[in-house]
Formats: structure tokens, C-alpha cells, sequence
């Protein structure tokens, strides 16, 4: 079996609608796909309807979250999506994007770029903005070369020059809601130091102890030792290790399946899941 749980679609900040990315992965090879755009399940109809046959679909979102100042996200699967704790917390989090993302036009317009608000939200279409969206009017302007080059400190990276903060969950009480609701938390990418600023080791540690399940380790932004020091981690925590692309389409260069899960693992999940459950076509 072949499994990618980390993808994102239109709902928030990939290119492929959730219809295209179910149609993709299964092309990909892939026997499973997580859908886990940022803070929101509103691609999941879509993508449960236009699954091909062959393919399972695990509903997930990818939660913002900040420990001490340093953002990260929270991996939640197989949660209800009516749980409302959980639904609240999501709202407030996609509420909080639309005035973020202004102000971080606002204070690039300031710094010389020529980016408009307009501009930023045609590209977001439906989906839920963030800091992609902008970085894509961005290349578009030829202030940067790729989407990942505007996140440094020069211009929308944690603590830089354009950035402007949102709300977020604290990781401890994420996986408090995650678990209320009967899903699955997974810590995504939690030594991407190439993103910016990361927890200490000791905060992973920390967030087991309150009851999270995994952590990504497999990811494209993780290096070989990286991925070494994580799995060895994982093992003395008792932590579920999960591998996937962080697929976002045309939006950054990860191809579906790049990195998999352990089809044990995924049982795992799967078992551990109460809150809604993985869907085959």
C-alpha cells in the first residue's frame, strides 16, 4: 500500500480542487490520501464525492498552532467534524486569515512591493487565505523566484518584516480538542528549521505526555539526520511516525506520495480514529 497523509487542495492553499487531488493521488499510485488543508474540512464533500475507485480517503485539516512564540501545526485525522470545541477553534482560526493577510499586504506595499489585496484574493479564490496566497502574488511580481523564497526573514517567514500574526491554538490544548472529538493527532513537520524558528525537542516530548499520537517525520523539509534523530524520538516516546508529500499542486514542487506511511501505522490511525472514518469509493 502506498500512503500519503498530508495533502492540501483549493479549500485552502493548494491549486488542485479537492476533486482533482482525489483524481491525482489515484493516478499517483496512491491507495490513500489524507485531505488536510489548513483549518477548515471544506473540501472533504468534494473529495469523497469524486473518489475513483481503489482509493481511500482519510478526512483530515492541518490546525495553526503556537507554543511560545514559535508557530506550528497540529495534524488532526479522523475527527468529527461537528464536534463543537473543536469547530469553534477552526472558525476563529479562518476568521483571523482574512485581516492577517491584509495587514501583511499592507506592510509589503510599505516595504515597496506592488502587491494588492485584489490580487491576493483572486488567487485564494474560495480557499482559505494564508501566507502561500501571498507568496504566489509575490513570485508573480518577480519579487521572489518560488513561494518558498518569500518565507524568510526578509519578507513573510515567522518574525519577518511582513509578517502579522493570527490566531492560533495552543498545541496543548489542540490535542486536547483533537482527541474530544475522536480523531488523531500527528505533530507535522516539527524540525522544518528551513521554515523558520522550531519548538525544542523537549516541547515533543512534553505533548506526548498530553496524549499526542504521532509526528511527522518523513517530509521533504526534514534531512536525512533530521529524520534519524525523529524516528529515534518517536520509538523512546511511544509515538506513531507518519510519512507524506505535504502536496500543495503547482504550488510548491512535493509530488503526491513523495514521502509514505507505514501501512501498520495507518492502521493504527485508523483504529484509533473514532470520530469519523476513512472513506473507499
Amino acid at each position: 500500500m502506498r500512503i500519503d497523509l498530508h495533502t492540501h487542495s483549493t479549500a485552502s492553499d493548494g491549486t488542485d480542487t479537492p476533486a482533482e487531488l482525489v483524481r491525482n493521488a489515484s493516478a499517483a499510485g496512491l491507495d490513500v490520501v489524507a485531505l488536510t488543508d489548513h483549518d477548515t474540512v471544506a473540501g472533504h464533500g468534494e473529495a469523497i464525492a469524486a473518489l475513483p475507485a481503489g482509493l481511500t480517503l482519510v478526512p483530515g485539516a492541518e490546525l495553526s498552532c503556537r507554543l511560545d512564540g514559535v508557530s506550528l501545526h497540529m495534524l488532526a485525522y479522523l475527527f468529527d467534524p461537528d464536534e463543537p470545541e473543536l469547530a469553534r477553534e477552526r472558525e476563529l482560526v479562518r476568521d483571523d486569515r482574512v485581516p492577517r493577510a491584509k495587514g501583511m499586504v499592507a506592510r509589503l506595499r510599505e516595504l515597496g512591493v506592488p502587491i494588492t489585496w485584489e490580487r491576493v484574493a483572486e488567487i485564494a479564490g474560495d480557499g482559505s487565505v494564508g501566507r502561500p496566497h501571498i507568496a504566489s502574488a509575490m513570485v508573480e511580481l518577480g519579487v521572489v523566484e518560488t513561494v518558498s523564497d518569500a518565507f524568510t526573514a526578509e519578507w513573510i517567514a515567522d518574525d519577518g518584516r511582513a509578517y502579522v500574526g493570527k490566531h492560533e491554538l495552543d498545541p496543548f490544548e489542540a490535542v486536547r480538542l483533537i482527541k474530544g472529538a475522536g480523531g488523531v493527532s500527528v505533530f507535522a513537520h516539527p524540525l522544518a528549521v528551513k521554515r523558520g524558528r522550531c519548538v525544542p525537542e523537549s516541547a515533543v516530548a512534553e505533548l506526548a505526555a498530553a496524549g499526542l499520537d504521532g509526528v511527522e517525520v518523513d517530509h521533504m523539509d526534514h534531512d536525512a539526520a533530521t529524520r534519524e534523530r525523529l524516528r529515534g524520538m518517536a520509538r523512546d516516546l511511544g509515538l506513531l511516525v507518519t510519512g507524506s508529500s505535504d502536496y500543495h499542486g503547482s504550488r510548491k514542487t512535493c509530488r503526491l506520495g513523495e514521502y509514505t506511511t507505514d501501512p501498520d501505522v495507518y492502521a493504527e490511525i485508523a483504529a484509533r480514529g473514532s470520530g469519523a472514518a476513512p472513506v473507499s469509493a
